[in-house]
């Protein structure tokens, strides 16, 4: 008995995909992928072997083993289904040098598609964005530090006191902490964690996307290294205290 039909919708809805969605990734019509999950026709070899690439399958298991009978029966099973299940998140990165642009290109898919991507194992699904940072105003995180950010789509969604990468149209894009301002709802209020830098107000209008910070990125602190003439001078300055504090007690 082959469970290659069941197995295929099974598969298919585990990822989320609609049948046009699915039918598009295995190259074939939406019909023709009705028509195997019905059990009306099976999958020719090469579209077998594309669910099993996908699906990190043997083709014993696609249609010979009901994979809907394994659903939370064991631990190695259920972590097998959260494999497969699971999409690796491409995260594209804005440098420094691509900000300029941003701000016009963000919503071009043109423009998104010329930008390099990295994926992160330990990220849920979602929608990611990676932007390179410069300044102190977000000290103790370094300038040079890439912010991961996950997409923002409901205002309401944004926790106060979070940090936030905020691309806005009169500042770009910024990394700043975000407070709701409760007197004017229109209006947030952002602010550094260096206290050298006041907090400011922008309009909720002036904002295109807010991403929030979900991981920072950024190169180990090099080792310090003592420079010999400030050495002497600490030296110096702790022996002429020693003397002052002799001098004292004497």
């Amino acid at each position: 008995m082959s469970f290659a039909g069941k197995n295929l919708r099974y598969l298919r809805k585990l990822r989320g995909w609609t049948q046009e969605e699915f039918a598009t990734k295995l190259g074939i019509k939406r019909s023709l992928l009705g028509a195997y999950e019905e059990e009306r026709a099976e999958p020719r070899l090469e579209v077998t072997e594309t669910i099993c690439s996908i699906f990190k399958l043997t083709m014993e298991e696609f249609f010979l083993k009901d994979l809907t009978a394994a659903k939370g029966s064991n631990y190695l099973e259920r972590r097998r289904q959260l494999k497969m299940a699971a999409q690796v998140a491409e995260i594209q990165l804005v440098p420094v040098k691509a900000a300029a642009g941003y701000l016009a290109g963000y919503a071009d898919q043109d423009f998104l598609d010329e930008l390099n991507t990295f994926t992160l194992p330990m990220l849920a699904p979602g929608q990611y964005r990676a932007f390179e940072i410069m300044g102190d105003s977000m000290l103790p995180t370094p300038s040079g530090s890439v912010i991961v950010g996950e997409k923002v789509d409901d205002p309401e969604d944004v926790k106060n006191s979070q940090a936030y990468i905020v691309v806005s149209k009169s500042d770009g894009i910024v990394y700043k902490r975000v407070v709701k301002n409760n007197k004017a709802k229109n209006k947030l209020t952002l602010v550094s964690d260096n206290p050298q830098y006041e907090p400011y107000n922008i309009s909720s209008e002036d904002v295109v996307e807010m991403w929030k910070a979900v991981y920072v990125l950024h190169k180990p602190t090099p080792k310090p290294t003592w420079d010999m003439n400030q050495m002497a001078t600490v030296i110096n300055t702790l022996q002429q205290q020693v003397s002052t504090l002799k001098k004292k007690i004497n």
